[in-house]
């Protein structure tokens, strides 16, 4: 029985480890792409794309400057070249490239030439920061849709996706951290009425 024990209890273990093995589908990481907008204020960006299904995470930030590591104020002169912009990190196998265009589209005034309803600057141009060719098809085709159902030029720039700097830590999910200022905020500067007369009714926010 000595000479057998360690044959036994490898066996044993061997067994054991395969049962305790989790699946290969639970060892991969989850299915993860990006997908980065600009359209405003990032505040306001934020909510529309966290209360989608299959979007994991997102983050204010700052996109298409030249600037490293630019702060708020730096931004905000308008001398960086930055845009106010969303990232967000989202599960393709849920939620679609496209489903994140419709809802980009539906919150922004995509008419607008280097501003956004109250704030006026390129740093609030719209733009869809493209990551590969696909996102740039998509987003190619959505814009001409867009101007094809308006009959009008789309000033929303489609470029390639570059340096995402996030923003420093105050403004992320401000809406939630700061609800009655961040509403107070959304009311003053007429998003929503004007969001009304493009698309008809106002997005949840």
């Amino acid at each position: 029985m000595k000479t057998r024990l360690p044959l036994v209890i490898v066996i044993l273990a061997t067994v054991f480890c395969a049962k305790a093995q989790p699946p290969a589908a639970a060892k991969n990481a989850p299915n993860r792409a990006t997908a980065t907008f600009a359209g405003g204020c990032f505040w306001c960006m934020e909510p529309p794309f966290e209360r989608l299904p299959g979007v994991i995470s997102v983050v204010s930030g700052y996109t298409g400057g030249s600037k490293t590591e630019p702060s708020y104020e730096e931004v905000s002169s308008g001398e960086t070249g930055h845009a106010e912009s969303v990232e967000v990190t989202y599960d393709p196998t849920k939620v679609t490239y496209a489903k994140l265009l419709d809802t980009f589209w539906h919150n922004v005034d995509p008419f607008a030439v280097n501003f956004q309803f109250c704030d006026h600057g390129s740093q609030y141009r719209t733009a869809i920061f493209t990551h590969d060719a696909e996102q740039k098809r998509l987003a190619d085709e959505s814009k001409r849709n867009l101007e094809a159902k308006f009959g009008k030029k789309i000033a929303t720039q489609i470029v390639p996706a570059s340096r995402f700097w996030a923003a420093e830590d105050y403004h992320q999910d401000y809406y939630k951290k700061n609800p009655v200022r961040y509403k107070f905020y959304r009311f003053n500067c007429g998003r929503d009425q004007r969001l009304a007369e493009i698309w008809g009714a106002a997005p949840e926010h």
